[in-house]
């Protein structure tokens, strides 16, 4: 057996697929606590930004924080090497090969994302969470050659995945994450509303995410740019925001709890 074949057999094993059901379930709640985090900010009663850092922090002053925390981490070290093997090996049986590449490519974005994450998850068990802001990160990007054009990229970038989220939600796409039980009966119904307002709501999130940083680039001011929690910011402050950012708070909470129904029925 070749090396391929052998990846090929880990990535249809059953204990992968238990490892990605624990990685979804940490992946949920963390969402869960940006979701809480977010509804604090629009009632006036934030401690913690409304972020996958300020959530990891929370998280890490609850008893027993350090050890949920890596748990968190150890979630999305499975994530990523599950998105990993896909990137690698995954998507054979696409007979158009800008399909398959375009396939892998999401699943390398991903395993980038999850393993953000756990970075920050690891950071922030060692005490050592912190960092220097979105806008530091932009104002580096910004000095480099062609920075302006770099952070704008970044920016469409962000917006259209934020995009490609609020379409899987209205198109109810996400359903083909869940096996035949996930979609059926009242339980099913209720998996497919929650997936449907969660990816909506984390899309829309997400998008102002990515118009922070297309903005920082027209404007050529770092300070512009910002992460999760100065977009749900960004929310509050329009008319109507705390309204608007309790809304997307409990849809990105869906999210979460979806997370927790695409553990239990999970469908490569």
């Amino acid at each position: 057996m070749n090396a391929s074949d052998a990846a090929e057999q880990v990535q249809q094993s059953d204990w992968l697929d238990h490892a990605i059901r624990v990685g979804l379930v940490a992946y949920g709640v963390v969402h869960l606590l940006i979701a809480f985090l977010a509804v604090q900010l629009a009632l006036g009663e934030k401690e913690d930004s409304a972020s996958n850092t300020g959530a990891l922090h929370y998280l890490a002053e609850q008893p027993l924080g350090a050890a949920m925390v890596w748990g968190v981490a150890v979630g999305m070290l499975l994530l990523v090497v599950w998105r990993l093997l896909e990137f690698a090996f995954g998507y054979r049986e696409e007979s158009d090969d800008t399909k398959r590449w375009r396939k892998r490519a999401t699943s390398l974005g991903k395993a980038v994302i999850y393993g953000a994450l756990g970075w920050s998850a690891v950071r922030t068990a060692l005490g050592d969470g912190s960092s220097g802001g979105t806008d530091s990160t932009t104002a580096k990007l910004m000095d480099l050659p062609g920075g302006q054009l770099i952070v704008g990229a970044v920016g469409l970038a962000v917006i259209a995945y934020g995009g490609s989220l609020v379409w899987r939600g209205w198109t109810e796409k996400f359903t083909e994450h869940l096996d035949a039980q996930g979609q059926s009966g009242t339980d099913g119904s209720a998996y497919v509303l929650l997936g449907k307002i969660g990816y909506i709501a984390k899309g829309i999130a997400i998008g102002i995410v990515g118009g922070l940083f297309a903005y920082a680039a027209i404007t050529h001011d770092p300070k512009k740019s910002g992460g999760l929690d100065q977009a749900l910011q960004t929310v509050l402050e329009q008319p109507f925001g705390q309204v608007l950012l309790i809304a997307i708070g409990l849809g990105i909470g869906a999210y979460g709890i979806f997370c927790f129904a695409r553990a239990k029925h999970l469908s490569r």
